[in-house]
C-alpha cells in the first residue's frame, strides 16, 4: 500500500498547494470557517451520492453544509473522487491539479448557498468570475451549458 506521499505523488498533485488554494477560494467565495474535503475513489462518492441525493451513480465533487451543527467555526465537507477528477482532467486538456481546483471552486460555492440547478445562472455567473480571478481553466457549469447545446 503507497504511503499518502506516493498517493499525492501518483496523482502529481501538491497537498500544500491544494490547501493554499482551499483557503484563497474560500476567501473569494465568502466562504468563513473550516472545510473538511475528503479526496476518495468513484465508489465512495457513488455510495454519498446515493445516501445524500438518492442518486445511484458516481459524481465529481459534492458539497455538505454543516447541517444545524451549531459550530460558527465550521463552512462544511467537500467529497471529491479523485478517479473522475483525473478522467475529467484528461478530457479537458489540463492538469489533475487543476481539475480538483475546479472541483473545490465548484463545491465551495454550493456551501456558500449557491445552486446551479435553482438559481437563474447566478451561480454560472460567480463561478465564471472567480475562475478568472483564481486563474483556473472552464469550470463545471460552463462545461455542462457546452455539452447541453
Amino acid at each position: 500500500m503507497p504511503t499518502e506521499r506516493e498517493a499525492w505523488r501518483e496523482l502529481g498533485v501538491s497537498r500544500v498547494a491544494l490547501v493554499r488554494f482551499l483557503r484563497e477560494a474560500q476567501a473569494a467565495a465568502g466562504v468563513k470557517g473550516e472545510v473538511a474535503v475528503l479526496l476518495a475513489r468513484d465508489k465512495t462518492l457513488k455510495k454519498l451520492n446515493w445516501q445524500f441525493r438518492g442518486k445511484d451513480k458516481a459524481t465529481d465533487v459534492l458539497s455538505f453544509p454543516p447541517a444545524g451543527l451549531g459550530i460558527k467555526k465550521y463552512a462544511g465537507d467537500l467529497a471529491i473522487s479523485f478517479e473522475t477528477a483525473w478522467r475529467q482532467a484528461e478530457e479537458h486538456g489540463h492538469t489533475v491539479g487543476e481539475e480538483l481546483r475546479i472541483l473545490m471552486l465548484h463545491g465551495l460555492l454550493h456551501l456558500a448557498g449557491m445552486d446551479h440547478e435553482t438559481d437563474e445562472g447566478e451561480m454560472a455567473a460567480r463561478e465564471a468570475k472567480l475562475r478568472k480571478k483564481l486563474k483556473l481553466p472552464v469550470g463545471l457549469i460552463a462545461r455542462a451549458h457546452e455539452v447541453s447545446q
